[in-house]
């Protein structure tokens, strides 16, 4: 969803009109070989230009909503990218099918392979990208390297050479010095890429990382930088045309990441002067033009913090993710060139003096992940969404409340890009926005998101790429599991208001109004009264038992209709809730002299449990930390219920993912903390260790196999 802002010109009066478009229209239809957000964003500006678009998907996005925005849309097959979005043949078999006279790649998939780029324009389908020989040269990080030093452009040093035997490679990582960075030479997007700070690790990562690229990008060649201890990450837009023009449009700042992914991006970069900003830009075209670079790219330089010296680190032959925040402050719409461009117009605007930054915007990503957990990716129904609207908000998305984040895929639900006159003032409206940003069935990052934008540090500016690790405890959020007692009193109280086995408040409602049950609806909504004294015992998922002593919650209704939660034996551990929840799924309870309110949603799983899915309203309250969403697990019934807890020693799939490698075999030793398993998981490669020291046992599938969020993996045996 974009906001009209921008395109509009509705939002601020001082952000420049793109040039109206001609009275011919540049193409009557394009295909679009891509999905999600991005998807969405070219059908956007499509639909504005009045050019037809074509969408491919998959059979698991057969009801996406770049499907349902597409004039029109063809399957292309299985869920899996190999078999689907990597398929460059079956897409321009659509695109000369359907009459398609230019394809958008969008980012990722098929964006940057060179090989696709000429079997496009070989086939009459005009590329939306770089020539052939751009998307080589810069793809490989090596080769660009040596074109950049051609053409002026300060480097890190490394090894970016051909010979790629693991013991030379050891012996040049010694000669660049540890820490050194290991990057897959078709890599991006974090993928590919590992830091190591002993040489005693370096053949292990080096394996890592091959294993990882190959899988991404169908390459193993890897090339070793000096890794800078306190780097910034500044970017800068570029565009070029046929005829030899290119300009830049300013730089962004995209210094907090995790895992070399991108957290918070904005444009401009804060603290540099007039005269840094000016030799980032100047950089950036001399790249560009080394290539003979067409359409919209970005060149991405490490700035060692403190200095003014900068380095390239490489170039990305697409539009980039983080797009928004530049088309914010320059008032253009970077997927409207990249149309024009490619139907063979000059730049809009060639004079670069013409192309001035007004303002601040920054983009945070709203992905389904638990940072209590790792932020390990999450899979589910977006049961509620309810994004945050508002001047200088806007909202990129490929999804719709009801939609499933899928396994197969990215797991972003979401870029949420806000821009405002100055960056004091744009940091306030992202805390808000993201307040108000409404996800119910899934945990996401939105908390920590907000964690990183609120901090000082980030507000003073100038933040380098270590950021989350010098700030990890400032910014870390708590496991739901290690919430106070009031969030697991409220998830209880809300589970035992939905009858067990019932999906949806409404059911129960209408099941138990003529009850005479204590916990029976009166009024349309559920409220806490009742003429009987009784106990009511349950686990949440970490608990072994629900034996009376242990503790599991014992739950006490009074006749006062006064309701207490006991999840220990002291006061302290002791919570009592009242309120109710209505028909609408929304609740609202008292506890102590707090009110919490805000939407509820039961899932039910097939071994009996369930999941009680919580979002509070901006303002209201819940555990120590301020969280808006909390998801708690209960085992069996709430009423008698009872729940059988796994040994220490079973391994569980923390998520959906696939096996991609088994490091021991069934009766093998292991130490606490080994590696006994790597699982694939939204294209990353996330570990499994041992919980502690034994035997290797019942091992749960094979190199390949899918394994869903809690099944066994392994098990160690050994003592307790």
């Amino acid at each position: 969803m974009i906001s009209r802002g921008i395109f509009s010109r509705r939002l601020f009066s001082s952000v420049p009109s793109s040039p109206k478009p001609p009275s011919k229209r540049p193409f009557k239809k394009i295909i679009i070989a891509n999905r999600g957000e991005i998807a969405c964003r070219v059908i956007d500006t499509c639909k504005r230009m009045g050019v037809k678009t074509v969408a491919v998907y998959s059979e698991a996005d057969a009801n996406a909503r770049h499907v349902a925005q597409a004039d029109e849309a063809v399957c292309i097959g299985e869920a899996e990218a190999s078999k689907s979005y990597l398929r460059g043949d079956k897409v321009l078999e659509v695109a000369k099918r359907l009459g398609a006279e230019a394809l958008h790649p969008g980012y990722g998939f098929l964006s940057e392979n060179s090989v696709f780029a000429q079997s496009c324009w070989d086939s009459g389908v005009e590329f939306m990208g770089p020539p052939v020989n751009a998307i080589e040269d810069m793809g490989s990080k090596s080769n660009s390297k040596e074109i950049m030093i051609a053409a002026g452009v300060p480097c890190v040093p490394g090894y970016h050479g051909s010979d790629q035997e693991p013991e030379k490679l050891f012996e040049h990582a010694k000669k660049v010095g540890y820490p050194v960075l290991i990057k897959a030479v078709m890599g991006g997007g974090g993928k590919g890429m590992r830091l190591v700070h002993k040489e005693e690790d370096f053949l292990s990562e080096l394996e890592s990382c091959r294993r990882e690229s190959q899988n991404a990008f169908g390459d193993t060649a890897v090339l070793l930088e000096r890794y800078l201890t306190a780097p910034r990450h500044v970017e800068v837009q570029i565009v070029g045309d046929k005829f030899g023009n290119v300009v830049h449009l300013h730089e962004r700042d995209c210094s907090i990441q995790r895992r070399h992914q991108k957290v918070l991006e904005e444009a401009p970069a804060p603290n540099l002067s007039p005269e840094l900003r000016k030799k980032f830009g100047e950089a950036a075209v001399a790249a560009a033009k080394a290539v003979n670079y067409v359409g919209a790219g970005t060149v991405e330089f490490l700035m060692e913090a403190g200095t003014d010296e900068f380095f390239f680190c490489e170039m990305n032959t697409r539009l980039q993710v983080e797009h928004p925040v530049t088309e914010m402050i320059t008032g253009v719409d970077l997927v409207e060139w990249q149309l024009r461009v490619a139907a063979g117009e000059e730049l809009p605007v060639k004079n670069q003096d013409e192309i001035v930054a007004r303002g601040h915007s920054i983009e945070a990503r709203i992905y389904a992940e638990n940072p209590a957990r790792g932020f390990l990716p999450a899979t589910g129904n977006l049961r509620f969404l309810k994004p945050p609207v508002g001047e200088g908000v806007r909202v990129e998305t490929g999804v719709r409340m009801g939609d499933d984040v899928s396994v197969y895929y990215d797991p972003m639900i979401s870029k949420l890009i806000v821009y405002d006159v100055d960056r004091d003032k744009a940091i306030d409206k992202l805390i808000k926005a993201l307040r108000e940003y409404h996800v119910v069935g899934m945990p996401t990052n939105i908390a920590f998101v907000e964690k990183c934008a609120d901090h000082q540090a980030f507000r003073e500016g100038g933040v380098t790429t270590g950021f989350l690790d010098i700030y990890a405890d400032d910014v870390a959020i708590a496991d739901d599991q290690d919430f106070t007692p009031v969030a697991k009193g409220v998830a209880a109280f809300v589970k035992r208001v939905v009858d067990e086995g019932r999906v949806g408040v409404s059911n129960l409602v209408q099941a138990r109004r003529a009850s005479g049950d204590p916990w029976s609806s009166l009024g349309g909504s559920w409220n806490l009264a009742g003429n009987a004294e009784r106990d009511v015992n349950f686990a949440t998922d970490e608990e072994e038992s629900v034996s009376e002593g242990n503790d599991a919650c014992v739950a006490k209704c009074s006749t006062d209709g006064g309701f207490t939660f006991h999840f220990g034996h002291g006061e302290e551990d002791s919570v009592a809730v009242n309120g109710f929840v209505g028909e609408d799924n929304k609740f609202n309870v008292v506890v102590g002299e707090r009110r919490i309110a805000g939407t509820v949603f039961v899932e039910k799983e097939a071994d009996g449990s369930c999941i009680v899915n919580l979002w509070v309203e901006p303002g209201s309250w819940l555990g120590e930390v301020g969280e808006t969403y909390v998801s708690v697990k209960f085992r069996g019934s709430l009423v008698g219920g009872s729940g059988g807890g796994t040994g220490s020693g079973n391994v569980m799939s923390p998520m959906p993912g696939k096996i991609n490698n088994i490091a021991l075999n069934d009766g093998d030793e292991v130490e606490e903390g080994e590696i006994v398993m790597v699982l694939e998981a939204m294209k990353m490669e996330h570990p499994i260790v041992a919980p502690k020291s034994g035997v290797v046992s019942k091992i749960g599938g094979a190199v390949g196999d899918l394994v869903g969020d809690g099944d066994l993996l392994f098990v160690i045996e050994g003592e307790e």
